[in-house]
């Protein structure tokens, strides 16, 4: 696996925490030809058909961590507690503690082994070509291109690491000696943080965001969006694409179909869903290692 360098963890004055880590070989890669520009990927059904906590979940399972009443239990708990709760930070911050909670107890070395090993056998194949081509062409133009995931930072760096990007923007897991605590580090890399994490490291790598380009499917990433200049919708839902439009900011879809139905599933619901299958998934397996 490729070497990483950490480019910093900020905190403002309310203890909100944007995390990020780039990612390189064992040198220092070269300096950008186009130092002042780069572009910026959403993950869940962006650059990859579905959730990436779903497919790694689906990993797991296949793996034994996980058996087919615990995904059962514990996903129904997990679908209660998304139907009843509204999308604000109280209950965004519960949603992510849920699904952070899988990598209590594991070691750093341990996730980002098993994210690769997942990432060459469930994720790889979903990967949007078209949304990979976008972020090549980028690269091809000198400039750095960075994921930007609610999923835990290390995870969102292996994934980067495979596709040869720049490096991976995510949430924050606090480590304890070297293995996850289960908690959070401030709050999750989702929404108006995800703009701030972009602000952050522009300042940080001397980025001029109004040469900036952000890509995403949602319309949680629309502080993101605005924060750039060059605003791309990719695999839009009905809000983005609307926004998209009254903007003029293009739009990229490459769900066809019933492909895009059945897509649908895993980049919403089913993620949550899993994440809290996961976590206690886990909890099963390490007592059955004791």
């Amino acid at each position: 696996m490729a070497r990483t360098r950490k480019v910093t963890v900020s905190t403002d004055k309310d203890g909100h925490t944007a995390g990020w880590a780039a990612t390189g070989l064992a040198e220092a890669p070269p300096a950008p030809a186009d130092p002042c520009a780069a572009a910026f990927f959403d993950v869940d059904n962006t650059m990859m058909q579905g959730a990436s906590i779903y497919w790694l979940a689906r990993g797991l399972a296949a793996r034994n961590y996980l058996t087919t009443r615990d995904l059962t239990r514990f996903a129904w708990q997990q679908l209660r507690f998304r139907v009843l709760a509204t999308e604000h930070a109280g209950s965004m911050s519960q949603v992510k503690e849920a699904a952070l909670a899988f990598v209590a107890g594991w070691r750093i070395e341990e996730i980002e082994r098993l994210t690769e090993e997942i990432f060459d056998e469930l994720m790889a194949p979903r990967i949007w070509r078209g949304t990979r081509t976008l972020a090549e062409q980028h690269l091809a133009d000198g400039q750095r291109v960075w994921l930007v995931t609610a999923a835990p930072v290390e995870i969102g760096r292996v994934i980067a690491a495979r596709l040869g990007l720049t490096g991976a923007i995510g949430t924050v897991a606090e480590i304890h000696d070297g293995a996850y605590t289960g908690r959070l580090v401030g709050d999750l890399m989702h929404g108006a943080a995800k703009a701030d994490a972009l602000t952050q490291l522009a300042t940080v790598e001397g980025l001029d965001l109004t040469r900036c380009a952000a890509y995403s499917d949602s319309s949680n990433d629309l502080p993101m969006l605005s924060a750039v200049g060059q605003a791309v919708a990719i695999n839009p839902d009905s809000t983005l694409r609307r926004t998209a439009r009254e903007n003029g900011w293009t739009v990229y879809d490459f769900r066809t179909g019933r492909k895009a139905a059945r897509i649908a599933v895993p980049s919403t619901a089913a993620a949550g869903l899993l994440a809290g299958a996961v976590s206690a998934g886990l909890a099963v397996r390490r007592r059955r290692r004791l």
